[in-house]
């Protein structure tokens, strides 16, 4: 049986273990069908992201394995898949190249920021609506309904930007001296 407080991090865990199958499914070219399972698989997957965050919290059972866990599992996915989107050619490499740079730009800042005074760094609203929209653009695009995937890409990347910018521009103090 399993316990409510080990749900979140199985959710998780679960993630973590379906991007393989996802690598495997969007590594099959010209398969509309197959593309498409992979769409569900990352549509249920990015639910997990959701749902593990706001269990964890409402049954108050935060772990540093989850703090840890989460989002490494959420960027691995979401880069996975543009990598992916690339190689099948429904994503510019231009793109995708900016949105994985953002997401290892802002995981750097997140860590410099914990290093210097705990300060944690959370979600505002433009990370989530990038968050949204990359998630949409990756599902539509792999269920090969293009321009709808590819305008939820467009929008997320002006996100993408926009709110790597605010998180820079919020941790500022950082880097002060820098310049000097």
């Amino acid at each position: 049986m399993i316990k409510k407080e080990n749900l979140p991090n199985l959710l998780t865990v679960g993630r973590i273990f379906v991007i393989p199958l996802f690598l495997v499914l969007t590594s099959i070219p010209d398969s509309i069908l197959v593309h498409r399972l992979a769409a569900i698989i990352f549509a249920l997957a990015s639910l997990t992201d959701y749902f593990d965050g706001y269990l964890a919290r409402k049954w108050q059972v935060v772990t540093n394995f989850g703090k840890f866990a989460d989002p490494m599992a959420d960027k691995i996915l979401v880069m996975s898949a543009f990598i992916m989107l690339v190689g099948l050619q429904l994503a510019p490499a231009w793109v995708a190249a900016v949105i994985i740079c953002r997401e290892l730009a802002v995981t750097g800042l997140r860590l410099l920021l914990i290093e210097n005074g705990g300060k944690v760094l959370a979600a505002a609203l433009p990370g989530k609506i990038k968050t949204a929209t990359q998630m949409f653009a990756i599902i539509f695009l792999l269920s090969h309904f293009v321009l709808v995937g590819t305008i939820f890409l467009y929008i997320s990347l002006v996100f993408t930007i926009y709110s790597g910018y605010d998180y820079f521009k919020g941790a500022s103090f950082l880097f002060k001296d820098t310049f000097k």
